[in-house]
């Protein structure tokens, strides 16, 4: 049997120090900077020639690390309802990670009961140097654990304290919604209507915020929980209320509301607008391009992979980051003509 080739038999083909085979292997970001462009090259081509293959429990043994960023989602990443939600995150994330050097984990085991969990028996989370966590809504007994404990972590979305500052990458819905407040009121519409919880998880409750902040004196006509009436009595609220503009929180509840409303011969939007409030689903679902905002989710999954990658590398930069939510006009939101609408 040959003897197993080491990184001294590197070195000395290459005719460099161990030290600096090293640190080429190990190809940390701050360590590119000290090793010269041809030495780097040398190395590499020692490398190729003779096949070698570092052992990745001594790289750990040097390095403390494996260069495995873990994705953990609460919900299932990839069964059709939610795809078009996780997709545009994971091919962020994706991207960015292969761009960095690190290989990914997706963190599947930690099913306990019907919820998933991040610290379970099965729990493997410590393959991983960090971890980037995402979903709707989050455990919050977990998120103080990941908090309060040592293992780097950055959520996708924003999140509220957790018995201390939790790093993440969010959208800021609270500001893109109140623009689109603005804009129906810029169109003449002075009684909106909301569809959709006014609390609740840290993304429906910064919309709720953003829509009652931005009213400023104009009337909320009608306040329907999204799974407090079927579509149909959902309509009769709206028409009832006279809101001439209304606000989903769901791109689902407009479709079936529009649905209803075309079923009684009525159009969107000369009879009343509908505005969306960010969307996961694509335009191509629906056939109406909804008045909404644009959810960056691929910058999202970005980001949040370079801040983990700061933090494992030493060099964090902001720990609580909102990207803007660029408007999407659609077709949905109309002037209203009648503002006495009741």
């Amino acid at each position: 049997m040959s003897k197993r080739l080491t990184q001294r038999d590197i070195a000395r083909i290459a005719g460099v120090s161990q030290a600096t085979v090293s640190l080429v292997l190990n190809g940390a970001p701050s360590a590119r900077g000290r090793i010269p462009e041809e030495t780097r090259e040398r190395v590499n081509k020692a490398i190729r020639d003779t096949g070698y293959v570092a052992d990745p429990v001594a790289r750990r043994m040097v390095r403390g690390r494996n260069n495995i960023l873990g994705v953990f989602t609460y919900e299932p990443a990839f069964p059709s309802a939610q795809a078009d939600f996780f997709t545009p995150f994971l091919l962020g994330i994706e991207e960015e990670a292969q761009r960095l050097g690190y290989d990914l984990l997706l963190l599947t085991a930690g099913s306990g009961g019907p919820h998933k969990k991040i610290f379970h028996e099965s729990n493997r989370l410590r393959l991983a140097d960090g971890c980037l966590v995402l979903g709707r809504e989050f455990d919050r007994d977990e998120l103080a654990r990941l908090v309060a404990g040592d293992f780097p972590f950055v959520a996708i979305g924003r999140r509220d304290d957790a018995g201390g500052p939790v790093p993440y990458v969010g959208a800021d819905y609270v500001a893109a919604t109140a623009a689109l407040v603005a804009l129906a009121r810029a169109r003449g519409h002075e009684r909106l209507g909301y569809v959709g919880p006014g609390s609740g998880p840290e993304a429906t409750a910064d919309r709720w915020r953003g829509f009652s902040g931005a009213l400023d004196g104009a009337t909320l006509a009608a306040h329907v929980p999204a799974d407090a009436q079927d579509p149909v009595e959902t309509l009769d609220t709206i028409n009832t209320s006279g809101a001439t503009a209304v606000f989903f929180t769901e791109l689902a509840d407009a479709v079936l509301v529009e649905r209803a409303a075309e079923a009684r011969g009525l159009s969107i939007p000369r009879d009343f607008s509908i505005v969306v409030l960010g969307s996961h689903l694509r335009p191509s679902h629906t056939g109406t391009v909804f008045t909404s905002y644009a959810i960056p989710r691929e910058e999202m999954g970005r980001r949040a992979t370079s801040m983990l990658a700061g933090l494992l590398e030493g060099t964090p930069g902001e720990r609580q980051v909102l990207l803007q939510c660029e408007p999407v006009e659609g077709q949905t939101l109309g002037h209203n003509e009648n503002k006495d609408r009741s």
